[in-house]
């Protein structure tokens, strides 16, 4: 029982490091995801905040600037002004509220509901997919086992 526990000790830093390492791994792996999409808005003089409003707009097409600011979890004033400027550039419209005309709801404009549906999630995955046409299928095999054990083993913790 002593040998067990002592075992048990010394694996703690070792499991420690090794979660470290995988946390730095990840986010490696995130920021090699992000960087088509990245180079893609930059190139369109997007912001981050701007993407992420449209995002939502495509997504819950008609909402008003209040659901908008909640969704994107930015101040309502923020929120306003991102609208404003992606108006100006016609990449969104406000539309007067059928239901209350002393409101509006905003609207993706269509090329913009075309990119963020096809272009968008192309970028996001088209790193994925490069890099899993160069593994092996055992490799890819692996990949994926290892990836759905960890979820699993995460999932865990939470019905704890």
């Amino acid at each position: 029982m002593e040998k067990k526990q002592n075992r048990q000790a010394e694996s703690v830093p070792a499991i420690a490091a090794q979660a470290e390492q995988i946390g730095q791994e990840l986010g490696r792996i995130r920021r090699a995801l992000r960087r088509p999409l990245e180079a893609e808005i930059a190139a369109g003089g997007l912001t981050l905040p701007q993407t992420a409003v449209m995002r939502v707009v495509v997504r819950r097409n008609g909402l008003s600037l209040k659901e908008l600011s909640r969704e994107v979890s930015l101040a309502h004033s923020t929120v306003s002004g991102i609208v404003d400027r992606l108006e100006r550039r016609g990449m969104i419209q406000r539309r007067p509220d059928p239901a209350d005309g002393r409101t509006s709801r905003i609207y993706p404009s269509a090329p913009v509901a075309e990119f963020v549906r096809e272009r968008i999630p192309q970028l996001s995955r088209g790193p994925l997919e490069a890099a899993l046409a160069r593994a092996t299928d055992a490799e890819r095999k692996q990949i994926g086992d290892a990836l759905r054990r960890l979820r699993e083993l995460l999932e865990r913790l939470d019905q704890q």
